[in-house]
C-alpha cells in the first residue's frame, strides 16, 4: 500500500488536499485502493479532518510500505525542519492542481505545490518546498529558492530571483528584471500583502506599501 500523508490539516492543508488526491494519481497511477491518503498534524491526531484520517508524525513514519508527503505549512524554518525529519523515512512529492499551466524549460525541484489558477511561464528555476498559492505565477528566467511561499496573486515576473525561506504576500507585485542585472529578492525577507517591489529586496528585510520600502 501507498501512503500519502500531507503534513499540516490547518486552512492551507484543508484546501490543497482536494487537489492532492488528483495529482497523486496521475503522478504515481496508483488508483483510489492503492493509495492511501491522510492529513499529518500533531495537534489533530486521531481526530477525522474532512473525512480524512490525522495521524501523528511518528505514527506517519511507521504506517504502511511506501511512504510520500509534502507539508502544508506556510512557515519555511517548520516546513525545513519536518522535511529533514520526513525525509528519512518518505519521498517528497510534488503537488500540482490539474489546471496549472507549465510552461517550457523550467526546472521545479521536489516537494512544490502548484495550487489551482498558477502559472510556471517558461526557463524558470523553482526549489524545493515551493508554495504558490492560487492565481500566482512565476514568469520566465526566473530563478525561486528553497522554502520560498508565495501567497495568492502573487505577481513574479520575469528575470526574479528570490532567496530561500522568502514569504511573498497576497497580491505583491515583483517587477521584472533583465537577465544582466534581475530583480532580487533576498532569503528571509517578506514582502507584504498588495506591496510593488520596484527594487531589490536585501537578505531577511521586510517591505510594505507601493512603492515598496523596508518596515521601520
Amino acid at each position: 500500500m501507498l501512503t500519502f500523508g500531507l503534513v499540516g490539516a490547518g486552512g492551507f492543508g484543508r484546501e490543497v488536499m482536494p487537489f492532492a488526491r488528483d495529482s497523486l494519481q496521475r503522478s504515481t497511477g496508483a488508483a483510489g485502493g492503492q493509495l492511501d491518503v491522510v492529513f499529518v498534524d500533531d495537534r489533530l491526531a486521531g481526530q477525522v479532518v474532512n473525512g480524512l484520517r490525522v495521524l501523528s508524525v511518528a505514527d506517519f513514519e511507521t504506517t504502511g510500505e511506501r511512504r510520500l508527503f509534502n507539508i502544508a505549512v506556510a512557515d519555511a524554518a517548520t516546513r525545513r525542519t519536518l522535511a529533514a525529519r520526513l525525509r528519512l523515512c518518505a519521498e517528497p512529492v510534488s503537488l500540482i492542481a490539474p489546471n496549472v499551466v507549465i510552461g517550457d524549460g523550467n526546472s521545479i525541484a521536489p516537494g512544490a505545490i502548484l495550487c489551482p489558477f498558477t502559472n510556471v511561464t517558461s526557463n524558470a528555476r523553482i526549489g524545493e518546498f515551493f508554495h504558490c498559492n492560487i492565481y500566482s505565477y512565476v514568469a520566465h528566467d526566473c530563478v525561486i529558492g528553497d522554502y520560498v511561499t508565495f501567497a495568492p496573486a502573487v505577481r513574479c515576473n520575469g528575470a526574479v530571483t528570490v532567496g530561500d525561506d522568502a514569504y511573498i504576500g497576497t497580491s505583491a507585485v515583483l517587477r521584472q528584471g533583465t537577465p544582466e542585472r534581475p530583480m532580487h529578492v533576498g532569503a528571509r525577507a517578506v514582502v507584504g500583502m498588495g506591496a510593488v517591489v520596484t527594487r531589490s529586496v536585501a537578505d531577511g528585510v521586510t517591505v510594505v506599501g507601493n512603492p515598496a520600502r523596508a518596515m521601520e
